[in-house]
């Protein structure tokens, strides 16, 4: 049974539309027995996922790039001195992305292969899932601070819909819809925007003022793993 088939019944079109298709709530369902409730979004993505239901992912919508959350990506370096000090510093960052089904199409298998295609075949765009930056910065730090490297990164959200088809009927349906949004790296340039990597810094704690005496071994400029 197919959607264009079940269109051309006339009067008949609404209630057998009502057994054909189901659409799973973006939020949580009330409490209640399993067949009078349907399926969790987890259980039809994973249905997706083993291809046990033909899965697709629907009219992609791409919105606009935006810088992410600001966040730390080096180690931490402390200056006990009396002078402002300047070190090189290596950083890494890698991002994935998130997804407002709780389920990620990232971990291999076919999910990920089903939305890179949708969103390639409409605006021939290769969507990244993850992205990974490494690279070196000078940060300078002033007597008594605490210095490191952040790194926001160039976002994207794409919106959209899975729908999966059961050659069977499965929770009184032959077709079930699961609406998505799926935030991942965006390729430095996108829109005009790029990934941005800063040095930041702050006063010591107290705690960290008295721990300066017991950096052995260094001029009282030492790293630390954050």
């Amino acid at each position: 049974m197919t959607i264009n088939r079940i269109a051309r019944r006339g009067g008949r079109t609404v209630s057998l539309l009502a057994l054909a298709v189901g659409t799973v709530a973006a939020t949580a369902l009330p409490a209640a027995a399993e067949e009078d409730r349907g399926p969790t979004r987890e259980q039809i993505m994973a249905d997706c996922e083993s291809g046990e239901g033909q899965c697709t992912f629907n009219d992609p919508k791409v919105g606009k790039a935006y810088l992410g959350e600001r966040r730390p990506v080096s180690d931490l370096l402390f200056n006990c001195s009396s002078s402002p000090a300047s070190q090189s510093i290596t950083w890494s960052d890698t991002v994935g992305s998130s997804h407002s089904t709780g389920v990620s199409v990232t971990t291999g298998g076919g999910l990920a292969g089903i939305f890179t295609a949708s969103v390639t075949a409409t605006y021939n765009y290769t969507w990244q899932t993850s992205h990974t930056e490494s690279s070196t910065a000078t940060v300078t730090v002033a007597p008594g601070e605490v210095g490191w490297i952040s790194r926001a990164q160039l976002m994207r959200q794409v919106s959209g819909t899975w729908q999966t088809h059961y050659e069977d009927r499965k929770w009184g349906h032959y077709f079930w819809y699961v609406p998505d949004v799926i935030t991942s790296p965006a390729p430095s340039g996108t829109d005009g925007r790029r990934s941005a990597v800063m040095v930041d810094s702050r006063k010591m704690t107290a705690e960290e003022r008295a721990s300066c005496s017991s950096a052995a071994g260094t001029d009282r400029v030492y790293l630390q793993a954050r």
